[in-house]
């Protein structure tokens, strides 16, 4: 484990960050440049999708179980901080470092380009259509048919993953089909498939003039748009069972990491519009549900540590503010 401790820091900086972002920006004088999945050729992502399925069959780094993959990890860690990592302010920047561990998986496995986004905001009027779900250069379609019991709805049955099994529902092990559930729209109220409603150019754009604080904009993203796509591709229409992308162990499925670059991008190109938003961090941590009542956490800093479990080492919110600084070098489209 220190052994890969020291090679995945010297992959993703030569060092932690530089005192100032001034100095960590000298680093990087070439950010990569992070693409939209339906822009990219189907060369490249033929390649992402050949290193997603690498991940899946790659063995554990945790070794909580003899069966579970480098997959499974991600799926786990997750779950296993769900409360630590989301409602409150180190959302985002917990959910970029952990995108960024990702896509050094996929490089582990062969792959050269960077992690993708699905903008789900331009696809929103027929989300059902959108490239992600092609089942050759995409992520295979929605679950259908038989071949998974209890709260799981049905297996994806085309695509890449269509034989992939998790391992974990949250942190127990469940061995299940990868299952989704899409939503299906209502033409009598304008609903979309996949709740594509919610999470329209206009309401994206209305999430991006949230102006108040940092926070106040996290929360619109993250109770808006973010929450309405995990929701449009796993909880169904009264069917009784769930996707993979509701429970905590969300990153089961791979289509988790192209819908967090997207929430990062957004995030991204929020801090673009104001320098002063590089660094802008404000709200409080959460508390226990049997904190006493209107009691409040203590307030967030910089200094506030990321865990990654024994996924990958952990950072510090500061590592991770500034996508140009040398311990991440990316960028998105303007």
């Amino acid at each position: 484990m220190l052994f890969f401790k020291f090679t995945f820091l010297a992959a993703v900086a030569s060092a932690l960050p530089s005192s100032t972002n001034l100095a960590a920006r000298q680093a990087c004088t070439s950010p990569r440049l992070r693409k939209s999945w339906s822009q990219a050729t189907v060369e490249e992502r033929l390649a992402y999708l050949e290193a997603a399925v690498c991940v899946t069959k790659k063995p554990s780094r945790l070794g909580r179980h003899p069966n579970a993959t480098l997959h499974d990890d991600f799926a786990y860690t997750h779950a296993m901080l769900d409360f630590d990592i989301h409602q409150f302010a180190g959302f985002l920047p917990w959910h970029r470092y952990f995108v960024m561990v990702y896509e050094k998986a996929l490089q582990d496995c062969g792959y050269k380009g960077t992690a993708m986004y699905w903008d789900w905001a331009a696809d929103s009027n027929d989300p059902a259509k959108a490239a992600v779900w092609d089942p050759v250069t995409g992520f295979g379609g929605n679950g259908q048919g038989t071949g998974n019991t209890g709260q799981h709805a049905p297996p994806v049955q085309d695509g890449p993953f269509k034989d992939y099994s998790p391992l974990y529902t949250g942190t127990a092990v469940d061995k299940h089909r990868l299952c989704r559930a899409w939503s299906r729209g209502n033409p009598d109220n304008d609903d979309k498939d996949l709740f594509g409603h919610r999470y329209t150019p206009q309401i994206v754009a209305d999430v991006l003039a949230t102006d108040s604080s940092y926070d106040a904009f996290r929360e619109a993203l993250e109770t808006g748009p973010h929450q309405a796509v995990h929701f449009g591709v796993a909880i169904g229409n009264g069917i009784g069972k769930i996707g993979d992308m509701v429970p905590s162990s969300s990153p089961n499925d791979p289509i988790f990491f192209l819908h967090h670059t997207q929430v990062d991008r957004l995030w991204w190109i929020w801090q673009q519009a104001d320098e002063s938003r590089t660094n802008a961090y404000d709200g409080f941590h959460r508390l226990p549900p049997n904190a006493p009542e209107g009691e409040q956490g203590p307030p967030v800093t910089l200094n506030d540590i990321l865990a990654m479990g024994d996924l990958a080492p952990d950072a510090k919110v500061s590592d991770v503010m500034d996508t140009r600084n040398a311990n991440l070098c990316y960028e998105y489209p303007l």
